[in-house]
């Protein structure tokens, strides 16, 4: 879990405690890297799989941890390492060798995996191929005559027709008790001398060199990369081009700010520019690459008097939940005893409300999903469990009534039914006038004739995106044949688009050579990590899985 932590934590450049770290998942994905790991283990035990002395002798006096000042391997520094990390050698051994064995079971099930040559021209050409389009965006103001407004009659049938719309869901009246971090946090003191001890852990935080926002576009080879920068240099490409061309998309290249040492041996041309730009091929991790610099963010640093209030909040916040975790066993034990959420309140800190909820519902206690989650299974006389908040706190809940679904009288929803109604029909009417407008097309008039204002798209990929359109209007696209025109309406209005063009990837250059190359060593990898897991689910179902949830309780509690 603190690996994970740790991960999500440079993902997203934040300080992550572990109940922040569980509501992305943490936990559960780490219980099901042990599961799977252990799935393995547990077969290369019954089918007899095993590591030799000599293969496990070579891994431990290959790992530079226990090499001595002249790179070699030392028995004493062995052993002492595995004191330090409460082993033996005999138990780190055994984990050698196991996990020699599950690597090799591993790679017996995913390596070697080869795409066919038909499927990859197939997906290659499917996921590389753009169209060229000429469209019109209809408006309520290109109606040839306005939508009157809808009679009473009107009105009560589409209230009928669509009373889904005007449902109110089933709604509970729900008695709770809750007590939150923050409830507690405003009466917490911390010692001067612990947030200076905090703000020392944390100083990288608040201290912070110059950075860059970069964007990396790596090539297969020096070469490729070379060309590419020759081609934006001499104006014939942009860098956003260059990153379509290699079938990816902006976000696919951006490694955000970023420091030198984040950059390696590319970081004194990035860094030496003063001005957005982009340099290169420069060295990276993955090969030789295009790098472009979007912005310089000034060195910045917070003095500890600055980060004071912030870090008393956290450092409150974090003693709070640890006093709310003290509090539950007592909270458990009223609620066994009979207690009502009144006496909760009564007898603890957590504090007493009642709350009108159904799925529509996002306010106050609402705004959390363990709660949301909690009063969408209770039902009356259901026995009050204390559950926990993903900010940490607690809280406990009653279902005193429970209100059926029921439409709601045309009266109270008069006005939204008008609304709906009245963009239900424009939306029709101009459907209507793009179908009539696509037969003047058919026949022989061009956009312009019929007074349109056309736009154009060219070199339109298949998962890209056209600003102003529906989400559907790019699968129409690929779907229509060459010269062919389609209608389709969203949220009250209308397009009319018309296929001009297929263009399929260039399949005689090196670059394009490279990028379907790559994109079947991608394609096999996906088969070979796929297969890995299918095999490791069967496993794990074939065995079984017993969780000890008491020991996965007590290691939450003791996280940070």
């Amino acid at each position: 879990i603190q690996t994970q932590m740790q991960r999500l934590q440079q993902q997203t450049g934040q300080q992550l405690n572990f109940q922040q770290a569980r509501a992305f998942g943490v936990d559960q994905f780490a219980l099901g890297q042990l599961i799977a790991d252990a799935a393995f283990e547990n077969e290369t035990a019954a089918i007899g799989i095993s590591a030799g002395d000599e293969i496990v002798g070579e891994r431990i006096q290959g790992s530079a941890a226990f090499r001595n000042a002249s790179g070699d391997f030392d028995r004493a520094i062995y052993e002492g390492t595995l004191r330090q990390n409460g082993l033996n050698s005999g138990e780190y051994e055994a984990r050698i060798r196991s996990d020699i064995a599950e690597n090799l079971l591993r790679s017996a099930v995913g390596a070697g995996v080869q795409t066919p040559d038909v499927m990859i021209d197939t997906l290659y050409n499917y996921a590389r191929e753009t169209r060229d389009a000429t469209w019109v965006r209809l408006g309520q103001a290109d109606l040839a005559a306005p939508v009157p407004g809808p009679t009473d009659a009107e009105l009560a049938t589409y209230h009928e027709e669509n009373a889904d719309q005007f449902t109110r869901p089933e709604t509970k009246t729900i008695r709770y008790a809750w007590l939150t971090p923050d409830m507690l946090a405003g009466e917490i003191e911390v010692a001067e001398d612990q947030l200076r001890a905090l703000y020392d852990t944390r100083l990288e935080e608040f201290v912070q060199p110059e950075r860059r926002l970069v964007e990396r576009l790596v090539y297969t080879t020096e070469d490729q990369a070379q060309a590419a920068k020759d081609r934006l240099d001499a104006g014939e490409v942009t860098f956003d081009a260059l990153v379509a061309e290699r079938g990816l998309e902006l976000q696919d290249v951006d490694l955000g700010d970023v420091g030198e040492a984040d950059l390696g041996a590319a970081a004194g041309d990035v860094f030496t520019l003063a001005e957005p730009g982009v340099v290169g091929p420069l060295p990276s991790d993955l090969g030789p690459a295009l790098f472009r610099m979007n912005g310089v963010l000034a060195a910045r640093e917070v003095t500890f008097e600055q980060a004071r209030p912030d870090l008393q909040r956290e450092a409150a916040s974090d003693r709070a939940r640890r006093l709310i975790l003290d509090t539950r066993p007592q909270l458990e034990d009223l609620l066994a005893g009979g207690a009502d959420m009144s006496v909760l309140a009564e007898r603890t800190d957590l504090e007493e409300g009642t709350i009108e909820w159904n799925a529509e519902v996002f306010e106050g206690i609402a705004a959390y999903t363990a709660f949301r989650a909690a009063a969408a299974s209770a039902s009356q006389g259901d026995f009050p469990e204390v559950v926990e908040l993903e900010d940490g706190g607690v809280f406990a809940l009653t279902v005193e009534a429970v209100a059926e679904p029921a439409l709601r009288p045309l009266d109270e929803v008069r006005d939204e039914v008008a609304e709906a109604w009245t963009q239900t029909a424009t939306e029709e009417a101009l459907q209507a006038q793009a179908e009539a407008l696509a037969d003047d097309i058919r026949g022989g008039a061009t956009f312009e004739s019929l007074g349109l204002a056309p736009e154009t798209s060219t070199g339109q990929a298949r998962l890209g995106f056209i600003e102003g359109t529906p989400p559907e209007f790019l699968s129409t696209l690929f779907d229509l044949d060459e010269g062919a025109l389609a209608t389709l309406s969203a949220d009250g209005d209308a397009w009319l688009l018309r296929l001009d063009a297929v263009t399929l990837p260039d399949s005689s250059t090196p670059e394009a050579a490279a990028e379907r190359e790559q994109f079947a060593a991608q394609s096999a990898l996906e088969f070979s990590t796929g297969l890995t897991a299918a095999f490791s689910q069967a496993l794990v179902e074939k065995a079984g899985v017993e969780i000890n949830q008491s020991a996965l309780t007590a290691v939450h509690a003791h996280l940070p």
